[in-house]
């Protein structure tokens, strides 16, 4: 039993290289010596299968852009009920003082139909956002995979996890910002406005375009944290899972038996995601319903214990929506029969190296 433990913590998202490249090394299985060295250097020697297209095309790049497109509108769309109930919380926890609470008050004053508000921005703003974080997502990763090398992107592999997503969700916000702020007022403000098409102009008469880019700020600290750890925490939990737990390779798990392990690695990385990112979240939901606000005058405002309202309600959320979301993007790869590399291995020539090979 210590022994699994110690494999379990050799193989945590943030070991550093060195302590783990003997433990990778023994455990690793050696690619072919006369294979041609490739531009996908995260991935080990891929299953034979016919695919649509190369791993870093154009074509490539624009299917997991639809991908994303199709995991992020549906699923944030689909939970809309518990968001607004959730940014009712943060911006007024004295009348919402619970999840259960808050449904029962917004059935009560706005009927069913209350708890759909926002749904329109919702869906428009997550479907850009998702375009953007998963298809500059696999951009970012091949860009920096090429940069370090093939080896260098073996050892720090969870740096270029980190990397690429941050760089990706850069953009992300800034395509996500203005239907953001428009549903933040639609949910919280109750009489502002009942749909997007009345959301957007009062908004845009009040603060011209500050209205929609004055949470980009915040929206950066809440949402480049949670991608950093939604797809680092995800990418090391599918390797841990298929070292550990699977009881055999990928390659001999069925397409179904491969989805439902991105499914679980899925749900772990959306509860670190939920509590990393919860405090940003809580002043952007107070600053996009607030005029004339800054973030560190809501921060100050709401205090050490005010930005944590509404945690549990988030994790629920983003647990879900997280796992929820990697089923659908890696489902899409499959429809689409996109490469989807394996964990990857130590290199061969790392290997000679070490002297873990003859």
């Amino acid at each position: 039993m210590f022994s699994s433990v110690a494999h379990l913590a050799r193989a945590n998202p943030f070991n550093t290289p060195h302590l783990q490249l003997v433990h990778d090394g023994l455990s690793g299985s050696p690619s072919p010596p006369d294979q041609p060295r490739r531009s996908r250097h995260l991935a080990a020697a891929a299953v034979e299968e016919q695919y649509s297209c190369e791993y870093g095309s154009g074509r490539f790049f624009i299917l997991c852009g639809v991908g994303g497109i199709i995991s992020c509108g549906t699923t944030h769309t689909a939970l809309v009920p518990l968001d607004l109930v959730k940014c009712r919380m943060q911006v007024d926890p004295q009348k919402y003082k619970g999840i259960f609470n808050g449904f029962s008050i917004t059935l009560k004053e706005d009927g069913v139909r209350g708890l759909a508000k926002g749904w329109a921005p919702t869906f428009i703003g997550y479907s850009m956002q998702g375009l953007c974080k998963f298809g500059f997502y696999e951009v970012f990763k091949v860009l920096y995979s090429n940069m370090l090398g093939e080896e260098n992107t073996y050892l720090w592999r969870t740096s270029l996890y980190l990397a690429a997503s941050a760089s990706a969700e850069f953009f992300a916000d800034i395509a996500l910002a203005p239907m953001e702020a428009a549903k933040v007022r639609i949910q919280t403000q109750p009489g502002y406005a009942n749909t997007l098409r009345e959301a957007v102009p009062k908004m845009y008469k009040e603060e011209r375009l500050n209205a929609f880019y004055k949470g980009v700020a915040p929206l950066w600290m809440r949402q480049i944290p949670y991608t950093m750890m939604k797809f680092a925490c995800f990418e090391r939990t599918v390797e841990a899972l298929y070292k550990f737990v699977v009881p055999k390779p990928r390659s001999e798990c069925s397409k179904p038996e491969q989805l439902v392990v991105t499914f679980v690695a899925g749900y772990i990385a959306g509860v670190f995601c939920a509590i990393v990112s919860h405090p940003a979240d809580s002043v952007v939901s107070v600053l996009n319903k607030e005029k004339g606000s800054t973030a560190s005058q809501v921060l100050q405002r709401l205090g050490f214990r005010g930005v944590w309202k509404g945690l549990f309600a988030r994790i629920i959320m983003i647990g879900t929506l997280t796992a929820l979301q990697w089923f659908i993007y890696d489902s899409v790869k499959v429809y689409f029969r996109l490469p989807r590399p394996p964990p990857p291995e130590m290199p061969e020539s790392l290997k000679k190296k070490l002297g873990l090979t003859e």
